[in-house]
């Protein structure tokens, strides 16, 4: 069995030999470089373009909006976002012009000599300008989508209950920072473009090429390069570089690369979106929910982009994991002139998870109980129903993760004994606290988005007698290629080394969906394996027919029936091909028929089923310079089954230190819409150094529909570090900060408040 073993990476030896080739590794014959020229305001309108007549333009490729053979926008989910300015600015660092030039060094004078006029407009920077509406950005009042989620009967539940708590809490933008910056490679055919580069989901970049030159399905080709990371970030920003380099390869009649240097990734493409949120909550003495009313808004920067999924996850996700039958939720997005926000791992619910934990550790303060125990009393368990009215009727591992999270973590005991010291010394240097999260995140796309996508996958078996994975999901260091071929090898009764995976390449695979929102071994994971089963069908069809055997089997790539050995796996696929052809099947995924939602109420089952997390940290508080250290996370996520047990505690691990990322350091610093910050000297992400000691635990609640019982992973260790420090920080100082990054500004500000 591969399933659950720690089989070697697919990918890794050319990772580590370095014979993996990433987009900027990649030299083409004539190839040209390219540049994007881009607003130096925040908002306003072009004026004049002005090219120094002084400077030899000859051997440069210009090309700007007048050059789109289609229309002028981002193919996404509004039609808002221009490739290129036409007049209207509405953002800082937006882009207006492509030059193209055999050399970045040409590039890099020639843009200098370039001059561009604005008439400015005073900018919406925050949410609250947003809000008030004085200067409209979009519509009739600058929100971009809302949703609006409510259950029971909300006024009546305030009214009884003993106590209301009232909280507001505020998330900052944050930097994917992958590790490759984005870079795409246009090349110019006879009526079709080949886009190559490092992107997340080949066929949204697909979909904009077509639009642009507007070519048919085959005349667009876009093909993954190896790719060093995403986290989100390169999901629909890579539609955008793909063809401002396919502008350029167009008008030039040659290959031209783009890739970003760090400082224009950090400032031009999308982040983390920041949100501001408020509870009101009803509860008992005893401390059971009664009432929750929840106000979310997200800064959606200038244009759409994803912002719509992002708020919907995140409405979805804003009671938490927690039991409350009267529930009102009001979502909003709201339109600003800064740089579009988007997809980031967890896009939406680490922003609520915050907030619904401090929430909870706000309520547990003012009742006098602890914040454990009051998680304990309201937790969502088996049979119980979420905000959107879902009854969580399987794979519910709630009670597992907490239970271990705490036991593992000696939560009680290490509190007590936290507590103790700091009583005996008010004014020691150093305190120490602990604290705790709970979350859930729901597993693939929200409502009824899987049904609508129905995503599609094969196998193929090839003449040498391997099996190969034909899939649009995408490598990007989370070890897609691996799992795939783990769960083909143990559905088709093969070795792990007998699969391979094709490259993701329009031309050759189907569209599985984009590579996000934790679906790639749940969902397609899924697909993938219905394929194979087709594919094995078919050979023990054939092979009951050649042997006179219909009861045939095929395990560890060997054919039998009743103990005698027939034929090996490739020597029957060989003789198949020969005599019927290429050997293929494909699946699409269908919604579990028990799954149910609307989406004109925002009700019902908003996902398929939930991965669940519970974190406790441990931190060090230095009172002289109110410094953060993160000591310890032992964090217990309930992930269905661990297809490469190895693999699945690398994403919760990178995933939590990403989200300590969140809570204690990460802050882009602003000056008029232009983002200051953008060098990974001044953006500070953890480093090794800041890594704590962290313990991972695997719950394996298996999920029925899901190969092998998987669920998704990818994005829920994103979602509750940042409160579980909070809460530790709470605990060592008795400063409540509602507002992260924890900085020591803020950690002063807060004690100061105390």
């Amino acid at each position: 069995m591969a399933v659950g073993q720690n089989v070697l990476r697919k990918e890794g030896y050319e990772k580590l030999t370095g014979a993996a080739r990433y987009v900027d590794d990649i030299k083409l014959a004539g190839m040209l470089f390219g540049k994007t020229i881009r607003s130096t305001i925040a908002r306003g309108r072009v004026t004049s373009i002005k090219f120094d007549p002084s400077y030899d333009w000859s051997t440069l490729v210009v090309a700007d909006y007048r050059d789109i053979a289609g229309k002028n926008y981002v193919a996404l989910i509004e039609d808002d976002q221009p490739l290129l300015v036409e007049s209207e600015v509405r953002h800082y660092d937006e882009p207006i012009l492509l030059i193209a030039a055999a050399s970045k060094s040409e590039l890099d004078t020639a843009a200098r000599h370039i001059h561009i006029a604005y008439e400015e407009l005073p900018p919406v920077l925050t949410i609250e300008q947003s809000l008030a509406a004085a200067d409209l950005l979009y519509g009739t009042d600058n929100v971009f989508k809302r949703f609006l989620i409510g259950r029971g009967d909300v006024t009546e539940a305030f009214d009884r209950a003993d106590v209301i708590v009232e909280g507001e809490y505020r998330v900052p933008h944050q930097e994917q920072l992958y590790i490759e910056p984005q870079g795409m490679i246009a090349i110019p055919g006879d009526g079709e473009m080949t886009v190559m580069g490092s992107m997340q989901c080949p066929y949204y970049v697909h979909k904009a090429i077509k639009q642009l030159f507007n070519l048919t399905d085959e005349r667009a080709i876009v093909i993954q390069t190896t790719t060093g990371g995403g986290f989100g970030g390169k999901e629909e920003y890579p539609s955008m570089i793909a063809a401002h380099a396919a502008l350029l390869a167009q008008k030039a009649q040659r290959p031209v690369k783009i890739v970003y240097e760090r400082g224009e990734d950090i400032a031009a493409t999308t982040k983390r979106h920041p949100g501001i949120i408020r509870h009101r909550t009803g509860v008992m003495r005893d401390g059971r929910l009664t009432a929750s009313e929840i106000d979310f808004v997200l800064d959606g920067g200038a244009y759409v982009t994803l912002t719509p999924v992002v708020l919907s996850r995140g409405a979805i996700h804003a009671l938490g994991p927690y039991r409350c039958d009267n529930v009102r939720i009001a979502a909003r997005a709201v339109a600003t002139n800064t740089p579009p926000n988007g997809a980031f791992r967890g896009f939406g619910a680490p922003q609520v998870t915050f907030a619904y934990e401090m929430q909870m550790e706000k309520i547990a303060a003012e009742l006098g109980i602890d914040p454990l125990e009051l998680r304990q009393i309201n937790m969502l368990r088996e049979g119980d129903i979420t905000a959107t009215g879902q009854r969580l009727t399987s794979s519910v591992g709630s009670e597992d993760v907490l239970n271990a999270a705490v036991e593992r973590s000696g939560y009680w005991e290490k509190k007590q004994a936290i507590e103790a010291a700091n009583a005996l010394d008010e004014y020691q240097e150093k305190r120490r606290g602990i604290g705790l999260s709970f979350f859930f995140h729901g597993a693939g796309f929200t409502g009824s988005g899987e049904a609508r996508m129905k995503a599609q996958a094969g196998v193929a078996v090839t003449s040498e007698g391997r099996a190969r994975v034909l899939s649009g999901s995408t490598e990007i260091g989370q070890g897609t290629r691996t799992i795939f071929c783990q769960i083909v090898a143990d559905e088709l009764g093969v070795g792990f080394d007998d699969v391979e995976v094709e490259d993701p390449d329009t031309s050759r695979v189907p569209d599985s969906g984009p590579t996000v929102a934790s679906r790639t071994t749940m969902v397609v994971g899924r697909v993938v394996q219905l394929a194979a089963r087709e594919v094995k069908d078919k050979l023990l069809g054939f092979v009951g027919e050649r042997f006179g055997e219909p009861e045939a089997t095929l395990i560890a790539g060997r054919f039998a029936a009743n103990g005698k050995h027939l034929a090996s796996f490739d020597e029957i696929a060989r003789e198949y091909i020969a005599q019927f052809g290429e050997l293929r099947a494909y699946a699409r995924y269908a919604t579990p028929p028990e799954i149910e939602w609307d989406d004109d109420s925002y009700s019902g089952d908003a996902y398929p089923v939930y991965s669940w997390g519970a974190e406790v940290a441990e931190v060090e508080v230095d009172m002289d310079t109110y410094e953060v250290t993160c000591t310890k996370i032992t964090t217990a996520q309930d992930i269905g089954r661990a297809i490469h047990p190895v693999l699945a505690a690398g994403q919760i691990e990178g995933g939590t230190l990403q989200a300590v990322g969140y809570g204690l350091f990460e802050e882009l610093v602003w000056d008029k819409g232009r983002i200051v910050n953008n060098r990974l000297t001044n953006y500070i992400i953890p480093t090794s150094l800041d890594a704590p000691d962290m313990e991972t635990i695997i719950v394996e609640k298996e999920y029925r529909n899901g190969p092998f019982g998987a669920k998704g992973v990818g994005e829920l260790p994103m979602d509750g570090a940042a409160p579980a420090l909070a809460a530790a920080v709470f605990n060592a100082t008795g400063a409540f900060v509602g507002e992260i990054p924890i900085t020591p500004e803020r950690l002063q500000a807060a004690l100061e408040k105390r």
